[in-house]
């Protein structure tokens, strides 16, 4: 076969290094040789042998989405082989979570994660909030975890001299160091919205870094995270 399709640009090349990598910039490839774990339904191609097994919907097989607070049933992957994972086309990246180290992460952003790595459900406490910034997991441990966004992140310093005030419905995640607390802004929330309601922003205080898509999420598109 010929082609631009057949082009070295579009195919697979060997795989050079166990566990996850980026393929391109719209899928995440892991080499597989025992356990990972994904969302499901992310995985769009696979080779070797190997089983794909829903988590349970207990509190320890899903991630709690930051819109709604619904879960994100996850999957994990067992066996010997190679796995491609994606979602809706959204940009693709990896973040390598370091042994003592820890990255909170908007639910709906998870694509695939090391087995390795563990995480729980965090809170931002406030009343009548319903963004993006409610329900947050925190991943912990060694290994790398992939993450999806709808186009390129902006990545912004956090320190104790400025502070950073980010739509909830635009947050992706930030890393540890960083406190976060709501802020509301009555005079925002007539000019950004067009209408009298309040605007709420997550803000995040001390030293790191905050990782914001450039988009919010409708409330269509939130359903379908």
């Amino acid at each position: 076969m010929k082609g631009d399709l057949f082009s070295s640009r579009h195919m697979i090349r060997p795989a050079t290094a166990p566990g996850m990598t980026v393929e391109n910039t719209k899928c995440v490839r892991y080499t597989v040789d025992g356990e990972m774990l994904a969302r499901q339904g992310a995985m769009i191609a696979y080779r070797g042998n190997m089983q794909f097994e829903r988590k349970g919907q207990g509190v320890g097989g899903m991630l709690k989405r930051a819109v709604t607070g619904e879960g994100l049933p996850l999957m994990a992957v067992r066996g010997q082989g190679e796995a491609w994972f994606a979602h809706e086309a959204q940009n693709c990246f990896v973040v390598e979570v370091e042994s003592g180290d820890e990255f909170t992460v908007n639910g709906r952003n998870v694509l695939c994660f090391d087995a390795t790595l563990s995480y729980r459900i965090a809170t931002v406490k406030g009343a009548g909030i319903t963004g993006g910034g409610l329900f947050n997991s925190v991943f912990s441990g060694h290994g790398r975890l992939g993450l999806v966004c709808e186009g390129e992140p902006l990545v912004i310093p956090v320190s104790p001299q400025y502070p950073v005030h980010v739509d909830t419905d635009a947050i992706v995640g930030w890393t540890a160091g960083l406190t976060t607390s709501l802020h509301r802004s009555q005079s925002l929330g007539s000019m950004l919205r067009g209408g009298s309601g309040e605007a709420v922003q997550l803000m995040l205080q001390g030293e790191g870094h905050v990782v914001v898509r450039p988009s919010e999420a409708t409330p269509q598109k939130a359903q379908q995270h």
